[in-house]
């Protein structure tokens, strides 16, 4: 879209890390590096824009390869999201929501040669409530990173939007957070990849949406995990989880988890509002994204019209069910699940014994006990904080389903969703989207799903 400087290299070093781990960074404070300010032209589109910095003369930034769609990840390079000055003023029915929160939890700060470690699962700096925010672990939104999950997730199910031609408008975590009217003027929200740190405000923004009739796509994972709390200006965020600080657990019971009852948790389970939760699901530990079975999801109720085209079957007629993403890596890597029991026929229905609504249909699920012998061991879903349930609580399965309650909220129950239909890896799971956003997005009040 443009060329932009050239602008004056400045040395700035990182923020020392507080405990004096050496070698590492603060991820807990502002670096106060030199902003470079770019105008945006008023006909840019609404989009999510990779910046691509390149050091050195401009003889030698001339032979620098422009990237292309294969080749965003890495460092040098960061994203940022135009937006219409006005919510809605494209005629876009779907606003994508770029989860950026979860982002910066996870980003390292490192270099292409240097590894800083800094975040919130590499060296936390945890903190007393006190005058700058409540307990719990810190982290500034300012500091370096590179994009990762934006080049895994986000970039090949935007292209597949493109390619097929939903218009569709952006926003930040940030934007949902502030902004209490920002989903009023569309018909459906996306929730893509991984979704795992939501504010208060962000949460109480999608429910009232989904309450006054606005849909919902998760398309995620880990969804709505950790409760953040943005302080300094909503340039930082605090959240009391359950990460180590050296060799020890600050605080346990990390009481910024959205399940459990207070005091040792927010007490608003996170089924509520997507209808599943990673306590009922789990992740493949190892090489991220890990090996993971490439078994589907078992179908089930195929006359839904989530399932319309794609000739699935549940086995109703007496054959066996067929499997939606069967033979692709879709369940994981991190999956999310509802409490479940099966009727007579085999069927899974929700139980709601863990806040999933009672209207929930469980379109497809995966059971992930027993797990494979060739596969890593499958961390239950709240592996990180057995303080909470020392033994498993019930059957743990990736679900897929959707529920209405004023609007109607898919979820895909998997991380890699995005990807699969993204890179259109399975018919089957790009036709059950298509059929999602072309229902969910269309004008006027849903209908109910049966």
């Amino acid at each position: 879209m443009a060329e932009a400087g050239p602008y004056p290299g400045v040395s700035a070093a990182p923020p020392p890390h507080p405990d004096g781990v050496p070698e590492h960074a603060s991820p807990a404070v502002d670096w106060n590096w030199p902003p470079y300010h770019h105008t945006v032209p008023e006909d840019w589109p609404p989009g999510i824009y990779l910046a691509h910095f390149v050091a050195g003369t401009e003889q030698q930034v001339r032979r620098v390869p422009m990237l292309d769609d294969s080749d965003i990840e890495g460092f040098e390079r960061e994203f940022f999201v135009v937006r219409p000055r006005r919510a809605g003023a494209t005629g876009a029915r779907i606003l994508y929501k770029k989860s950026t929160y979860t982002r910066h939890a996870y980003n390292r700060a490192d270099r292409a040669d240097v590894q800083r470690a800094a975040s919130l699962y590499d060296h936390p700096v945890h903190r007393q409530a006190g005058p700058d925010g409540p307990r719990g672990h810190r982290l500034s939104l300012h500091r370096p990173g590179g994009v990762i999950d934006l080049a895994y997730w986000d970039a090949p199910f935007i292209a597949w939007l493109e390619r097929g031609g939903y218009p569709v408008e952006y926003c930040t975590d940030l934007d949902l957070h502030e902004e209490p009217g920002l989903l009023a003027p569309y018909r459906l929200l996306l929730s893509v990849g991984h979704d795992e740190y939501w504010s208060a405000a962000m949460r109480d923004h999608v429910a009232q949406f989904v309450r006054d009739g606005g849909n919902v796509a998760f398309l995620s994972a880990n969804t709505c995990w950790w409760r953040v709390h943005p302080v300094d200006g909503n340039s930082a965020f605090v959240s009391d989880t359950d990460h180590h600080v050296g060799e020890e657990y600050p605080h346990l019971p990390a009481t910024d988890q959205w399940w459990p009852a207070p005091p040792d948790g927010v007490g608003e389970p996170e089924n509520t509002l997507t209808g599943v939760s990673f306590r009922n699901g789990g992740m493949w530990p190892g090489d991220w994204p890990g090996d993971r079975p490439r078994d589907g999801y078992r179908v089930q109720h195929a006359d839904h019209w989530v399932y319309e085209g794609t000739g699935l079957r549940d086995g109703s007629d007496g054959g066996p069910a067929d499997a939606l993403g069967a033979g692709t890596p879709l369940i994981g890597y991190e999956c999310d699940g509802a409490a479940f029991a099966r009727d007579a026929n085999g069927v899974a229905h929700a139980t709601g014994v863990d806040g999933t609504p009672e209207s929930f249909l469980i379109l497809g699920i995966y059971l992930l006990d027993p797990v494979h012998d060739d596969f890593h061991h499958l961390k239950w879903g709240h592996w990180n904080c057995p303080a909470r349930e020392p033994a498993i609580t019930g059957p743990r399965a990736a679900t897929m389903g959707l529920y209405t309650a004023g609007g109607t909220v898919f979820t895909a129950g998997t991380t890699d969703w995005p990807v699969i239909c993204g890179r259109e890896l399975d018919a089957g799971v790009v036709r059950v989207t298509r059929n999602v956003l072309d229902r969910l997005s269309g004008p006027g009040p849903t209908t109910p799903e049966r």
